[in-house]
């Protein structure tokens, strides 16, 4: 357990199905999940938490990744090019964070998980009303 600024910070570790992708995140182990509703959310169930870049090491298979855009083409949706599952990416909210997916950590270091519905759907609007989700992925010095 790490505290920076009085945050409560773990090491959660985790990666795709078949192993070949990698991670290591610094979160809470208090999670704060997003469940949008935008068409590459829905088709592929993503529910994701959003942390800093200098929150998250990629620990093996950079080699292994690929990426889909599009739209904006500002997300960028990474997946493993062995299993396709995709574990994190870059989401257009945070485009300087990433998303991970919560249920590509290993077990042992979630203490809770809060699930909060983003309209995805009418993203530009959800975007202006919702107060913190810019912040997120924000190094803590920052906020």
């Amino acid at each position: 357990c790490i505290s920076i600024f009085g945050m409560e910070l773990v090491k959660h570790t985790g990666g795709c199905h078949c192993g070949a992708v990698r991670f290591e995140v610094l979160s809470s182990p208090d999670l704060h999940v997003f469940h949008c509703n935008c068409s590459i959310c829905t088709k592929k169930q993503n529910h994701h938490f959003i942390i800093p870049k200098s929150q998250f090491t990629l620990l093996q298979g950079l080699d292994n990744l690929t990426t889909y855009t599009f739209n904006t083409h500002v997300a960028k949706h990474t997946f493993c090019k062995t299993c396709g599952v995709q574990s994190f990416y870059s989401p257009r909210s945070n485009p300087d964070g990433y998303g991970v997916s919560p249920h590509c950590l290993d077990p042992g270091t979630v203490r809770s998980v809060t699930v909060e519905k983003f309209c995805g759907e009418k993203w530009e609007e959800s975007m202006q009303t919702h107060k913190t989700i810019r912040d997120m992925s924000k190094p803590v010095q920052e906020k």
